[in-house]
């Protein structure tokens, strides 16, 4: 992914600093029971197979994300469901998979940012291979491992 965001960057696009990643669910401060739960559920399916099915575009104002909307199995879409469910900052039993390839970008340039990335990445890049999850935990600078590499 990085090899893609610098592709990206050479072409004139902003630099993307975030660390690759699928978002299961997010909240300010984890609640502990969530945590439990995820650290149960996660390891039977860790490491996970994602497709790459797609790209997607979230935002509606002047600042858009673009992502790479992604499918894996099903025990993993039902633990991520439930792990969702459980907190209470979050959205429900929802789950949309993808990576982010471009953040807050401004809405001007997605149609441009989206036509790169289409060509910078293989064709061949179709599946991408999870192997840990994790709590990252940006205020404390504390991230904990919960399923696969340590």
């Amino acid at each position: 992914m990085r090899d893609v965001f610098a592709l990206l960057e050479e072409r004139g696009f902003p630099a993307q600093q975030q660390t690759p990643h699928i978002t299961i669910t997010f909240s300010q401060d984890m609640a502990d029971d969530v945590v439990q739960r995820a650290a149960e559920l996660l390891p039977p399916v860790i490491p996970a197979s994602f497709r790459r099915v797609g790209s997607v575009v979230f935002g509606t104002k002047r600042k858009q994300t673009v992502a790479w909307l992604l499918e894996t199995s099903d025990e993993l879409e039902i633990a991520a469901r439930e792990i969702s469910a459980l907190n209470p900052d979050g959205r429900g039993p929802r789950w949309t998979p993808h990576l982010t390839m471009g953040l807050r970008l401004p809405r001007v340039m997605v149609p441009d940012y989206m036509r790169a990335l289409d060509e910078v990445t293989s064709a061949h890049l179709k599946e991408l291979t999870v192997i840990r999850a994790s709590l990252r935990q940006p205020q404390s600078q504390q991230l904990t491992v919960l399923a696969g590499q340590r």
